[in-house]
């Protein structure tokens, strides 16, 4: 990770920290006189000559902020800017490459643009990383800042700061980034750029006269950005004539190109021809093609220290680009980098195809997946019901929603999705089970295989610290919320006289499905939610059977707080009730703790109305109809599979309006 030297970093303090004022000596020297020619469109369609940019006239830098703060227009415009992209009304997120980005309107991967800017007679080559917002995509955020030495922290003047945008602030003033404040969208009505200027001094301690105040929709003022990235953001410290050493921060699956790397290069040069080795697997391979991105690939002669680019080397196998991994040349090793933290998943759940013949499809597929979204963890399963799988761990709700829609949309992968649930923790008692497991404390992603409450002296959740930032007039509400979800507040801050930042201890399986949805709804929109890993607290959780004519679903079995074991109980029968299709057979909904029913819920089966052709005559007659029926409903009932349609996991978790 590079660092700031020569900036001092004042300690934390009361919550707030202070990064100093950008320093003259991080800019460039400009020598008197000196011009650099631009590059033609002839020499940026061959390739253009990367030696001419000096480690002093390179800035990496990342754009950050809260969801929907405007980062990917942003983006667009400083392409528009630095003529990387021509100028027209069809340019709206030009970064968000994936179908499910341009769906949805989130930026989900974070997206590198090499720029070619001129100032002051001098052309800068400039690194551009755009990032997502939402909370379930902070990975690709943090390992983005590791390729740059500033960035772009964007606040919406309407908004203010939000959740996210305190997270994101973190992330780069930990990695010792030069971090410079954009207010967005002052265009709109009700822009109030002044305040927000206020929130940003009293949280982040940054000084007022620091932001810079633009709209990105209409173009206003996004050259004084581009100016601030070259004086305020220092050039990369690296080192040319020392030997390779490459970061892979990155990396996409090309069928006929294998794996494609984006690399940030941190001493060295790298060129086709050269033979290089990964450092995680040990394994040597031969560059094929070098090159920056433009946003779409450009391929250069060579790519130097300092630059971010991407490289292809006949990777043919996904695991054989990891993500973090250093690379460097054969018969020069190098120091490893320190690479990335590996993400914590939040969330599990169980992921089987459709029919059993597709598994080796879904498994390409998949593997491919985890190599472009790296926070994704992957183990095997099976289950009873719906044979060979896998249980993933995700960052997230929408992260797992996501990652299943790009299955479907980019592999055309059809899956079941099986209810989302958390990590558990047992410490278990006997000496006995501590040698068959092999340790005292067991962790438990798969709900079914939730060990008996005599096995065990005590049972741990996961917990996490939320950051709420809202309007004062929905305070009431949202701390109401927030008790019934068994969190524990730890701090209130008022961030000025309308918004104030409360900081709540929940556990995670309270808010992991329809926290977000919830207080959404409550605040009007208005109130924003983030959240970070806490550990691990003592709880008392008991395992939910659900029964489908007296038969256990295991993809439907949930661990619960016993205070709300009823509650649960009840509501995922109502929900499975309005989900199941009928059938020609009665189907009964259990919800069971050990032996004890504690709801219950009936699907009424199909009837054909036998007595249609009774008119008058013996009653008995229409009783001997009745009843044959009844025993051909009986017989059904024995005999009848029930078929749950994929979607029904995830619908019985979802809040509705009406339950």
């Amino acid at each position: 990770m590079w660092t700031l030297a020569g900036r001092a970093l004042a300690p934390w303090a009361a919550g707030a920290a202070r990064l100093l004022p950008p320093c003259s000596r991080h800019v460039a020297a400009l020598e008197p006189g000196a011009t650099r020619r631009p590059f033609s469109t002839a020499e940026l369609k061959e390739k253009p000559d990367m030696s001419r940019f000096p480690a002093e006239d390179i800035r990496n830098f990342s754009i950050i902020a809260h969801v929907d703060h405007g980062k990917s227009t942003l983006a667009d415009r400083l392409l528009e800017l630095t003529g990387t992209i021509d100028k027209t009304k069809k340019n709206q997120q030009v970064l968000d490459k994936l179908q499910v980005e341009r769906e949805r309107g989130i930026t989900v991967k974070a997206q590198t643009a090499t720029l070619f800017y001129s100032f002051k007679g001098k052309q800068y080559l400039l690194n551009l990383i755009d990032t997502p917002g939402h909370v379930d995509f902070s990975y690709e955020v943090s390992r983005s800042l590791s390729a740059c030495q500033g960035v772009l922290l964007v606040v919406d003047a309407n908004e203010g700061i939000q959740a996210q945008t305190v997270a994101n602030f973190f992330l780069a003033f930990e990695a010792q980034l030069s971090v410079i404040p954009v207010i967005n969208k002052i265009d709109l009505k009700n822009a109030d750029p002044e305040r927000v200027e206020k929130q940003i001094e009293k949280v982040f301690d940054i000084p007022s006269d620091e932001c810079i105040k633009i709209s990105a929709k209409l173009g206003t003022n996004v050259d004084s950005v581009l100016q601030a990235v070259i004086e305020r953001i220092p050039p990369p410290k690296v080192h040319r004539e020392n030997p390779l050493r490459a970061l892979v921060f990155d990396s996409t699956f090309d069928q006929y190109r294998g794996v494609i790397a984006n690399i940030a290069l941190f001493d060295g040069v790298v060129s086709k021809g050269d033979k290089i080795v990964s450092a995680h697997t040990k394994k040597t391979y031969e560059v094929n093609e070098v090159g920056i991105l433009n946003p779409n690939e450009q391929p250069t002669h060579k790519l130097y220290a300092g630059q971010v680019g991407f490289l292809i080397a006949g990777m043919k196998d996904v695991t054989e680009a990891q993500i973090g991994d250093t690379l460097y040349l054969h018969n020069h090793p190098v120091e490893p980098l320190p690479g990335f933290k590996s993400a914590k998943p939040m969330v599990f759940a169980g992921v089987y195809p459709v029919d059993q013949s597709e598994y080796n499809n879904l498994k390409s597929a998949i593997e491919k997946l985890t190599l472009n979204d790296s926070s994704v963890t992957v183990h095997r399963d099976s289950s009873l019901a719906l044979g060979a799988g896998w249980r993933l761990g995700f960052l997230g709700l929408l992260h797992m929603e996501v990652f299943n829609q790009r299955l479907e949309q980019e592999y055309n992968a059809s899956v079941i999705l099986t209810t989302p649930t958390v990590p558990y923790k047992a410490v278990l008692s006997s000496a006995k089970l501590i040698k068959e497991y092999k340790e005292k404390e067991i962790t438990i992603i798969n709900p079914a295989q939730f060990p008996d409450k005599s096995k065990v002296t005590e049972y741990l959740e996961p917990v996490v610290l939320g950051t709420v930032v809202t309007p004062t007039e929905y305070t009431g509400k949202i701390m109401a919320l927030c008790q019934a979800r068994r969190a524990t507040q730890e701090n209130m801050i008022f961030i000025d006289e309308n918004r104030v930042m409360l900081k709540y201890l929940f556990p995670l399986n309270e808010i992991v499905v329809d926290f977000y949805d919830s207080l959404k709804s409550l605040s009007s929109g208005y109130a924003s939610f983030d959240y970070e890993d806490a550990g691990y607290q003592t709880a008392e959780l008991i395992k939910m059977d659900i029964l489908l004519n007296g038969n256990i679903v295991e993809e439907l079995v949930t661990v619960v707080h016993k205070e709300k074991a009823y509650t649960v109980g009840k509501t995922i029968c109502e929900r499975l009730k309005d989900s199941l299709p009928r059938q020609l057979f009665e189907i009964v909904i259990q919800a069971a703790v050990g032996s004890k029913v504690i709801a219950r819920e009936t699907v009424k089966a199909y009837r054909k109305n036998v007595l249609a052709k009774c008119y008058g005559g013996d009653i008995t007659r229409k009783m001997k109809l009745l009843k044959r029926q009844a025993e051909g409903k009986k017989k059904l009932r024995k005999i009848g599979n029930i078929e749950i349609p994929k979607d029904t996991f995830i619908k019985v978790l979802k809040t509705q309006p009406n339950k």
